[in-house]
């Protein structure tokens, strides 16, 4: 064994509710090589462990603070690795590993810095997709968010034009009134004129009967 104490320091990174294990061995060339060690919480001190929470002989675990600490390496072949079970926000903190060896300041110190982080949660929120579809004039939906399309109102004076100079046939007025019939019924069903329109439509019917009986008397 060398002579002469020896002392490092490492960060050991782990979550809580997991198990974490802190590493620490010690040279083991035969069974006279074996040797007791602890574990402490906070820098390892002069002497001893400061808050021992383990003990061991070499052999087997003689002390034992609680039972969320354990020795689970290879004890005879030099493995005291400490393992935290289910660690917790509090175990967060120094922990000191001290490997005793016969003679003055031979013992190896091992200073191992122990962070426990809450456990990672997905913030990623499930995305919502919203299917917008429009809707066929007349019909309505209520189990999706439909887009609906309004017609404007049809006035008489929107409502297709017609020449304002007097018929110069009989067919051209036949014409006329025919093409102001297909116009009222070509309408949708719900952007049909008011009932003041259809009486515009008829007064305007019988102006042009009117007028084409004396076109055909004259």
């Amino acid at each position: 064994l060398s002579t002469g104490s020896t002392v490092s320091e490492l960060v050991v990174v782990g979550e809580v509710g997991q198990d974490i294990t802190v590493p620490c061995r010690y040279n083991v060339q035969n069974r006279n090589g074996i040797t007791s060690m602890c574990w402490g919480r906070d820098r390892c001190p002069n002497s001893k462990c400061s808050q021992p929470i383990i003990w061991t002989d070499g052999w087997r675990v003689t002390e034992q603070h609680s039972s969320r600490y354990q020795l689970k390496g290879d004890l005879q072949s030099g493995d005291v690795s400490l393992t935290i079970v289910s660690a917790m926000e509090a175990d967060s903190g120094v922990y000191c590993c001290r490997v005793e060896i016969p003679g003055w300041f031979n013992d190896q110190l091992i200073n191992q810095k122990v962070v426990v982080k809450k456990a990672r949660i997905s913030t990623a929120s499930p995305h919502t997709y919203t299917s917008e579809q429009t809707s066929a004039p007349g019909s309505t939906s209520e189990s999706s968010p439909t887009v609906t399309r309004t017609w404007p109102s049809v006035s008489a004076s929107e409502a297709p034009q017609t020449a304002s100079a007097p018929c110069s046939d009989h067919s051209d007025c036949l014409d006329v009134a025919a093409n102001l019939q297909n116009t009222s019924v070509s309408l949708p069903s719900q952007q049909r004129p008011e009932r003041g329109l259809y009486i515009g439509i008829g007064s305007c019917a019988a102006l042009l009967l009117i007028l084409i009986l004396a076109l055909f008397l004259t």
